[in-house]
């Protein structure tokens, strides 16, 4: 009987509700340009190295073991809040095993803890997206 009390009170409750909240037409929706260039960089945990390197869109670099390919990489105007964010694809090739997929998904430049790459001896995070490169390759490993 207990049961059914709390439930009728439960229903009540969820009827009475507000509905889910809209966004209000008039927040401001942050406009992203896309960019060619993502700018990465990769701690290799095993020499303590950090490394920084450019990755053309739709173009595979290595990092060690890592194969990175940036499917697109965005940036807001300067007249937004500074975000830079990039859909990576990281696979892991090891010789003589089939290549495994690590990551896929969005990176945020501003919250590389957000949704990081989990793997055992690197560690991979967006830095930013250019339109042309600044020849910033920190040596890759």
């Amino acid at each position: 009987m207990a049961v059914i009390r709390r439930f009728l009170i439960a229903t009540a409750l969820l009827a009475t509700a507000p509905a889910v909240a809209q966004v209000p037409d008039n927040t401001p929706q942050y406009p992203s340009n896309p960019m060619p260039i993502a700018v990465l960089q990769g701690l290799d945990k095993i020499t303590a190295r950090i490394y920084t390197f450019e990755a053309p869109v739709d173009q595979t670099i290595g990092f060690g073991t890592l194969k990175v390919t940036v499917r697109t990489c965005r940036k807001r105007p300067p007249e937004y809040p500074p975000e830079s964010a990039a859909y990576l694809e990281i696979v892991e090739e090891r010789p003589e095993q089939e290549p495994l997929e690590r990551f896929h998904g969005w990176m945020f430049a501003s919250s590389p803890g957000l949704n990081p790459l989990e793997h055992p001896v690197y560690d991979v995070w967006l830095i930013d997206c250019r339109t042309r490169s600044d020849g910033a390759s920190g040596g890759k490993p």
